[in-house]
């Protein structure tokens, strides 16, 4: 055997290693995302709820204090699953079709998916619970990249069979493009746990990575729970709302997440005091946040489940989870006496079919104001964890300030995954977003970029630059300007004092509004506007 042979021998050894070291030691990825939950309503961000999987995952991980969604379903899973504004992916109103692509109603595809990115990057691609990106099959997830899927297609569903306690249709899933149903005394929250670690003891077998997406429904209406969850906040609120959210403002200052010097937003004036109820009424709000911390409670458990199946499988050590809230909780009805909808049966059981409403929700938004579907920060705000202890430091809280757009960046650039300018045949829209390494690895404490981030839904509009934030509600076209550094809470619209601001900003929204798509609401809104419980 010639030296020169030998030589060439060691070369392609040396190089196959090499290749597949590069290939193994890829993280794997799980991203999680909880619906219509506020800001504050877990332990790590200010709440009395028992979340010690996600409080552990924070003390060991890092936190931002800054991180958006778009203040609703769709419009938000658009951008989480493509890194594009939802109107460029196809989805700037809602899965309605209201005849233009940018809001076309599912995912366009020139906009790619993080599967089918991540699959042509050698990856494993799971998913479990909620979809929401297109109600027809060839939008489903296995058809966008997912190579399993479990959950539901459309915006919500019953975490329990209804069996016999009403007229309800039955709780329809998707298994890999087959339809089955929750049978009786199945837990909708239980069950997305339950497959999404089945799924990733069948990935054991495959010799890549894998990226995991869990997305849960809780604590999303309907008010439903399991009994043994429920029991464990029994008597917890009866303080009422006014209390608790100066409990978890205090908490919050604590954790530090929430800065002396920041203003926090004002008592919401039509969220009656509770010293002002009556026993009964205060009987029945009471109920509702048990049930809705219960449904938190029972995710936190879940997730435990999921990380004790990854240290079971021996790759929890190079596993990068990202928890998030699709929206901040849902505002709407504050009158005290108003009747409960569509129920048979009390609140939490299977016959429920109420939500937790505009005075707990001034609660859960601690210390933003307004709620899910505004654009103000307490509908666009979401807690933001991510863990991975081979690049985050331990026990971190920044600014963060990033948004949805910046996930596929940062798992692209962390996964070494090229994104192509063209895939199958069309040519894929460029990713706007930032990746968020230099934030996770400790090198920046703000998500760098040049450009504002933008807002725009149902006439709801916004834009974010540096300290400043303008937003307009609809039918209002006036902009409102706030200093968000001392002025989280939006508490004093400095607009006229500071008209330069508010021009060059106004500005730059139209010029985005062109190119990603958008359409004055006017000429677009439905006939029949979606009506959404609660707002």
């Amino acid at each position: 055997m010639t030296r020169k042979f030998l030589l060439l021998m060691c070369c392609v050894i040396a190089s196959t290693t090499t290749s597949f070291s590069q290939k193994t030691t890829k993280p794997n990825i799980i991203l999680i995302m909880v619906d219509d939950m506020g800001y504050s309503d877990i332990g790590s961000y200010g709440s009395e709820i028992k979340t010690p999987t996600l409080d552990k995952l924070a003390a060991e991980g890092i936190r931002f204090k800054e991180f958006y969604n778009n203040s609703i379903c769709a419009p938000t899973r658009a951008s989480l699953m493509t890194g594009q504004y939802p109107h460029r992916a196809g989805i700037g109103y809602f899965d309605i079709n209201l005849g233009l692509p940018p809001y076309q109603g599912y995912l366009n595809k020139e906009s790619l998916t993080l599967a089918e990115v991540l699959k042509q990057n050698g990856y494993s691609t799971l998913m479990s619970g909620k979809w929401h990106l297109g109600k027809d099959s060839l939008c489903w997830p296995n058809q966008r990249g997912f190579d399993k899927f479990y959950g539901f297609i459309p915006g919500a569903s019953n975490f329990f069979d209804i069996g016999d306690y009403g007229q309800a249709p039955p709780v329809i899933l998707v298994k890999n493009n087959q339809k089955e149903k929750l049978k009786p005394g199945e837990y909708l929250t239980d069950k997305i746990t339950d497959n999404a670690i089945g799924f990733l003891k069948e990935q054991q077998k495959e010799n890549k990575p894998f990226f995991l997406y869990v997305a849960f429904n809780a604590p999303h209406w309907p008010l439903q729970a399991l009994p043994e969850d429920i029991a464990k906040y029994k008597g917890r609120y009866d303080i009422g709302w006014d209390s608790l959210r100066a409990e978890r403002l205090k908490r919050q200052k604590e954790l530090g997440i929430l800065s002396d010097n920041q203003h926090i937003a004002v008592r919401d004036k039509d969220v009656p005091l509770w010293a002002n109820l009556t026993y009964d009424q205060k009987h029945l709000w009471k109920s509702k946040m048990e049930v809705y911390a219960a449904m938190i409670d029972r995710v936190d458990q879940s997730i435990t489940r999921i990380l004790s199946t990854l240290k079971e499988l021996k790759k929890d050590d190079n596993t990068l989870i990202v928890f998030i809230s699709d929206n901040g909780a849902q505002g709407g009805f504050s009158n005290s006496n108003r009747k409960p909808q569509r129920n048979t049966g009390p609140i939490g059981t299977p016959g429920s079919y109420d939500y937790q409403e505009q005075n707990w929700a001034y609660v859960s938004n601690t210390p933003h104001r307004q709620y899910k579907n505004n654009m103000h920060e307490g509908g666009i705000s979401s807690p933001f964890i991510a863990w991975y202890p081979k690049l985050i430091k331990a026990g971190t809280i920044v600014q963060g300030t990033a948004h949805l757009i910046d996930l596929a960046p940062t798992f692209y650039a962390l996964a070494g995954a090229t994104y192509p300018q063209k895939f199958n045949g069309i040519t894929t829209n460029n990713l706007v977003g930032k990746s968020l390494l230099p934030v996770l690895n400790g090198t920046a404490t703000v998500t760098p970029r040049e450009e504002p981030i933008f807002w725009e839904r149902a006439g709801n509009r916004a834009v974010r630059k540096g300290k400043w934030k303008i937003v307009s509600t609809y039918p209002a076209y006036a902009w409102e300007l706030y200093d968000l550094e001392t002025d989280r809470g939006e508490t004093t619209d400095v607009a006229g004092k500071f008209p330069d601001v508010v021009n060059d900003l106004s500005a730059q929204y139209f010029k985005w509004a062109e190119r990603t798509g958008v359409v004055d609401y006017e000429k677009i809104k439905p006939t029949q506007p979606m009506v959404i419980p609660g707002q």
